[in-house]
């Protein structure tokens, strides 16, 4: 597996993992479960915050990636913002739906 492969599927797996923990149920509910079970002390915080979670999802991929523990500490930033970067290209934009001010012309008209 050449390096370039192996970074992408590692920036892939940060943003999927930490999409999944922090926006979705889950089967059965159980990821939503997860996040009440959480509460609201430290790591209720951390999976309702998608940037504070990439950072705790991306350090075991940045051990495993990384050669020396500069290159680690390098990679453990970088796969985050990847994956910040691929949730914000991603997320869809509020829908903001407003009607008419109906007239009193409006009102006479035959539809």
């Amino acid at each position: 597996m050449t390096r370039f492969y192996a970074l992408a599927l590692a920036i892939l797996a940060v943003w999927r993992i930490t999409h999944l923990l922090n926006a979705e149920d889950g089967p059965g509910k159980l990821l939503a479960r997860l996040r009440t079970l959480a509460g609201s002390g430290f790591w209720g915080e951390v999976l309702d915050c998608f940037y504070c979670l990439s950072l705790w999802v991306a350090a075991p991929f940045a051990l495993i990636l990384g050669g020396e523990w500069s290159e680690r500490l390098l990679l453990w930033p970088a796969l985050s913002g990847a994956a910040i970067l691929l949730e914000r290209a991603t997320a869809s934009a509020p829908v903001v739906y407003a009607e008419d001010r109906e007239t009193k012309k409006d009102r006479g008209a035959i539809p």
